[in-house]
């Protein structure tokens, strides 16, 4: 899929806040590294994974579920497996009423979830990095 650099500049400039599911507490791991890289450029990001859930990472508490973020997030980046997406978009859906973007890493699609999310009125962006898209936006 292509995105428009347009799209991606408008996502990138309404976004604050940046909930990472299937956050690594290890800092070889690409969620780790791209969710400080996100953090580093000025969003404050929310970790989020069961098996870590309230733990401290990246000065921020790690979440078990989307559920469990009890404040406005403008963008899910998603970083688990394809087959995980349906559910954590339908868990965005119920309970991130802010949301406007889903963001899902590199080998990560979904049709059938990313229809359901822009029906919606959110932005779906599939199989990109933003730590990729956003010096190539913004040097």
């Amino acid at each position: 899929m292509t995105y428009p650099d347009a799209l991606l500049r408008q996502v990138f400039t309404r976004t604050k806040v940046i909930a990472v599911a299937g956050f690594s507490p290890n800092p070889a791991r690409p969620s780790h590294y791209v969710a400080q890289f996100l953090q580093q450029a000025g969003y404050r990001v929310i970790p989020v994974n069961p098996g870590h859930a309230g733990e401290t990472h990246l000065g921020e508490r790690v979440r078990a579920t989307l559920a469990d973020i009890d404040e406005p997030v403008d963008m899910l980046d998603i970083f688990r497996r394809s087959d995980a997406v349906p559910a954590l978009v339908a868990e965005a859906l119920a309970h991130l009423p802010g949301l406007s973007t889903i963001w899902m890493q590199l080998g990560v699609e979904h049709a059938g979830a990313a229809a359901e999310a822009e029906a919606r009125g959110i932005t779906v962006i599939q199989n990109r990095c933003p730590k990729i898209e956003y010096p190539r936006l913004f040097g």
